[in-house]
């Protein structure tokens, strides 16, 4: 197994020992941060021994890229379940907003931490492939947008949320951060129906 690889468990013992694993440096992270982040501390609260933790993770660099894969999946899935649950009346843009904030409730350091990571280590193609989604509610509500509109107003709400979730700002919860957010996108979206109306004037 060279420095980069992962063993990738294919019986059901072995995927759970894996989430234990997992699970465990979540904790660790939540709890500690980075300073008290090692393997042997995640061996110890996932209650293996270290070389069972080496089994699957050769080094820590290894066990952190997966730690934020599977945050930023918990994450996102978050997402959507508010989205489902607790976007009824509420505008897209609004409801997009405050499911991606909303998902950092409850382990908010370590999904902090995590987004960092899986930002840094996570290829451009499977980094644009998560706007998919949003992309694909913005047309729903807003009408189809071109893709390089849908670009810009994607990105640039994400930029502003993964900047406040990054630098731990005190007013990522607040509703004035939200209404920002929300003038942000419907400022966009106008001039773009305005610039789209003067190109279709007679």
């Amino acid at each position: 197994m060279s420095d980069g690889e992962r063993k990738i468990p294919r019986q059901k013992r072995a995927a759970e020992t894996v989430e234990i694993i997992l699970e465990a440096a979540a904790q660790l992270l939540e709890r500690s941060g980075l300073d008290g982040f090692t393997t042997n501390a995640v061996a110890e609260r996932a209650g293996i021994s270290i070389g069972t933790l080496y089994r699957y993770f050769p080094n820590k660099r290894v066990l952190m890229h997966a730690l934020a894969e599977r945050e930023s999946d918990l994450h996102g899935a978050e997402m959507q379940r508010l989205l489902r649950e607790g976007g009824a009346g509420l505008a897209p843009d609004r409801a997009l907003v405050r499911a991606f904030v909303g998902a950092f409730q409850g382990r908010a350091r370590a999904r902090r931490i995590a987004m960092g990571i899986w930002f840094e280590t996570t290829p451009a193609e499977a980094l644009a492939s998560r706007f998919d989604a949003v992309t694909q509610t913005l047309n729903q509500t807003q009408g189809t947008l071109e893709p390089i509109s849908a670009f810009v107003l994607t990105r640039a709400m994400h930029g502003a949320l993964r900047s406040a979730v990054l630098e731990g700002v005190d007013f990522l919860h607040d509703r004035a951060f939200e209404d920002e957010l929300v003038s942000l996108s419907r400022a966009y979206l106008a001039q773009v129906r305005s610039r789209a109306a003067a190109q279709v004037s007679p």
